[in-house]
């Protein structure tokens, strides 16, 4: 008899301890990963109540959002910062968890780090205390951010007690054009769906698009399932997954990784498998995509004018009147044009190696517009060394670009940099909202590193296909 399940209900099923009166899941928890600012106060609870971590090699720590990505001597210049960096040690001495710090050159942006050492595999349960947990569903396992509470939960018990989400199938078929990234592809997938469209689903990718994509471009749509309202999002293993996961330091070795692989590619959904929605879109309707408001629903392709609020359902038009004045931006003009002031190429959306070779190769030759500034900030320590051994670095700073450590940066500027005032950045990161980038009323664009580059040399958003 074929198995009818899709691939999320096959490794939740898996992962099942038991059925709560509630009616809840309690879920066991394959990998748990933490970092610097949702930790602290996790550990708290737990010296408070006499807990230990009964399976600390399951838990994996990194620091990445207050890092400064320039000066990283220590004490840090920010107080705060020092602080929550001395409790992660403190607290991964204690409990006898392994932590990545900065004198760790496996450190890095905690879902880059996951991928890139092998912690992160097929047919896991996945969480961190962090939303964009949800990158690590590119391999085809169950990954979701939580809250602090829950964060101390995992860490007493190795379970979370979880309502089991609907299942939606997104496919996408057919060829992206020249210039169309995959950040272009989950900025359309939003934008058609809604900042609210994935709330109570799971997001399963599919298709053509999706079956072509490098790891790392997968590794970027999901990131951004979180934007959608999805709890999480991911894509079936298939032979992409288990070629990068070979050798990787924490993957099985040998035979053990023959058989593993295996079973991973077996936990795809098949063709009989049921899903709670289906919804399909054409590649050849995907464009270079941009963010023109404060979420990222509310975003274009480069060549369209902006919306016209009367467009909207009556519901929504104060939104996006709002949105409009925030952004000082007039509807029904084009996006194309309009001036940046920042350019920031980094982030767990988009700081991969492959980020940086696409960029890389635009500006390689070209130099930044005048009064831009333009940041390139790798996402972990072997991003950076894999970069600089390509000369990477030198191709970018000949460019006018500052070349920096690996954090998270100016995504959420949890650290020195920030927007000032209403500097206007272009950004390969994933959100939007009014204040995100260190500035109460700074605004940000969302778009492919690519798209990045394009606007940092030309100083305005641009359309990248006329740089390639």
């Amino acid at each position: 008899m074929s198995d009818r399940r899709n691939l999320f209900h096959k490794v939740w099923d898996l992962h099942t301890v038991r059925t709560l009166p509630s009616g809840q899941t309690q879920l066991f928890i394959g990998l748990h990963l933490i970092h610097e600012v949702t930790s602290p106060q996790a550990f708290a609870i737990l010296r408070e109540r006499g807990l230990k971590v009964p399976f600390p090699e399951r838990t994996v720590a990194t620091v990445d959002h207050i890092v400064p990505t320039d000066n990283q001597a220590r004490p840090f210049a920010d107080v705060l910062a020092e602080e929550m960096m001395s409790a992660i040690e403190q607290n991964c001495r204690d409990f006898g968890v392994r932590l990545f710090d900065l004198k760790d050159n496996r450190q890095g942006v905690v879902h880059i780090v996951g991928p890139e050492q092998g912690l992160t595999l097929p047919g896991m349960t996945i969480v961190c205390g962090d939303s964009h947990t949800s990158t690590h569903g590119a391999f085809g396992s169950i990954a979701f951010g939580i809250g602090t509470s829950q964060v101390a939960d995992v860490l007493a018990t190795q379970t979370l007690a979880l309502a089991r989400p609907k299942v939606r199938r997104i496919e996408v078929n057919g060829q992206l054009r020249p210039g169309v990234f995959a950040k272009d592809v989950i900025l359309h997938i939003i934008r058609k769906l809604g900042v609210q469209g994935g709330v109570g689903y799971a997001y399963e990718y599919a298709g053509e698009v999706f079956d072509a994509m490098t790891m790392e471009e997968r590794m970027t749509v999901c990131n951004m399932s979180i934007e959608g309202g999805a709890r999480c999002g991911y894509v079936n293993p298939d032979q992409t997954t288990v070629d990068y996961i070979r050798g990787r330091p924490f993957a099985p070795q040998g035979e053990e990784f023959e058989r593993a692989a295996q079973w991973w590619v077996s936990l795809a959904s098949g063709p009989d498998a049921e899903f709670d929605d289906h919804v399909s879109f054409n590649a050849a309707d995907i464009e270079p995509t941009v963010t023109w408001g404060i979420n990222p629903e509310q975003a274009i392709g480069v060549s369209e004018l902006l919306p016209a609020v009367s467009g909207f359902p009556a519901d929504d038009q104060k939104g996006i009147r709002e949105a409009f004045e925030y952004m000082d931006l007039q509807e029904q003009k084009p996006i194309k044009g309009l001036k940046i002031d920042v350019a920031f190429i980094g982030s767990c959306t988009n700081g991969r190696i492959s980020d940086l070779r696409e960029a890389a190769a635009l500006v390689k030759g070209r130099h930044v517009a005048d009064g831009v500034k333009a940041l390139v900030v790798p996402g972990s320590q072997q991003v950076r060394e894999q970069a600089m051994k390509e000369g990477l670095d030198k191709v970018f700073e000949a460019a006018g670009f500052q070349w920096r450590e690996a954090g998270c940066s100016m995504c959420l500027a949890m650290n020195p940099d920030k927007l000032k005032g209403r500097e206007i950045c272009a950004s390969s990161s994933n959100r939007n909202f009014k204040g995100r980038q260190g500035s109460p009323t700074g605004r940000t664009l969302l778009m492919s590193p690519a798209m990045v580059a394009a606007a940092a040399l030309t100083g305005q958003v641009t359309d990248v296909r006329e740089l390639l």
